[in-house]
């Protein structure tokens, strides 16, 4: 098996001696989980590693018979292997147990043990740029891929007393719906206005649409979307971050709302595996929230 290893050299100069930790994906070269786990690294002035491993979708299984032997104590999955990683670990824990995705690795007694710390992420933001947001009666939920699984637990396992997903094709909503019992609903975009009206909080999932070649020489806007029947206490997040400034986070902050970007949801869910790898808790902070926004700006 080929190993498509991407490195830049802050992390390479801590490959030298300490633990070894890794994410992995197809692609995987725009992951920013090594500038913020090379930050923690150094400002614990810790020896250890975290390197991007480019693994194609066939090669994943051999890469985590062996994951021990290939040297590392853990690592975070990326797009497109959380599902089938989620089928190869031998132990889960509650969280990716109930989301049926795997975004952090560890061995525990020896035994390659699989957990998702996006809905940790998820709330952690919410915790730190709207207190209070778990008060909310009611949550909307746009998009039903992977990640709005994650949501989704995080709102109910916080207490939200009604989660509505909608979705384009209301049957991946319905899907999601069913495997979290009955405060959950799927719907599709007839119903959204009535939804967005009942909303004490609303969550973006949905990622920005790609520009095109031709959008990105005279200029791109994507349009936003119509939040006018929202209330006007009404709590919004998107936990898309490339851009920060999303069509959602736009409409919201026109009307007036209280938001929280989605940045904040990578910075968190980075360090339970920070601390079960290395043995430091980190704290997300204003210093590192800086330098992802900056690698950010420099990807334009």
């Amino acid at each position: 098996m080929t190993q498509h290893v991407f490195a830049d050299d802050e992390t390479l100069r801590q490959t030298i001696e300490g633990p070894r930790a890794f994410v992995t994906g197809w692609p995987v070269w725009h992951s920013r989980s090594p500038l913020i786990h090379g930050a923690w690294l150094k400002q614990f002035g810790l020896s250890g590693s975290y390197e991007r491993l480019g693994i194609p979708p066939e090669e994943i299984g051999d890469f985590l018979a062996d994951f021990a032997g290939n040297g590392f104590v853990g690592g975070n999955v990326t797009l497109p292997h959380k599902e089938t990683v989620f089928s190869l670990v031998e132990r889960r824990d509650a969280a990716a147990q109930a989301i049926g995705a795997i975004n952090t690795l560890w061995l525990e007694e020896g035994k390659l043990t699989g957990g998702n710390t996006d809905a940790y992420g998820f709330a952690a933001n919410l915790d730190a740029l709207l207190p209070g947001w778990d008060a909310a009666e009611e949550a909307l939920v746009l998009g039903a891929g992977g990640a709005a699984r994650a949501v989704v637990f995080a709102l109910l396992d916080r207490g939200i007393g009604r989660v509505r997903i909608v979705n384009r094709t209301a049957a991946r909503a319905a899907a999601i719906a069913e495997s979290f019992g009955p405060r959950v609903s799927g719907h599709g975009e007839d119903e959204r206005e009535t939804l967005l009206s009942r909303a004490d909080l609303l969550v973006n999932t949905v990622p920005v649409p790609p520009k095109e070649p031709d959008e990105e020489k005279y200029g791109w806007s994507p349009p936003l979307p119509d939040l006018s029947g929202l209330s006007d206490k009404a709590l919004v997040t998107d936990i898309v971050y490339v851009p920060l400034e999303t069509p959602t986070i736009a409409a919201a902050r026109a009307r007036g709302l209280t938001v929280a970007d989605g940045l904040g949801m990578l910075l968190h869910q980075a360090v339970p595996g920070f601390e079960r790898w290395f043995g430091q808790r980190p704290t997300v902070d204003a210093a590192l929230r800086a330098l992802v926004v900056a690698d950010i700006d420099r990807e334009g």
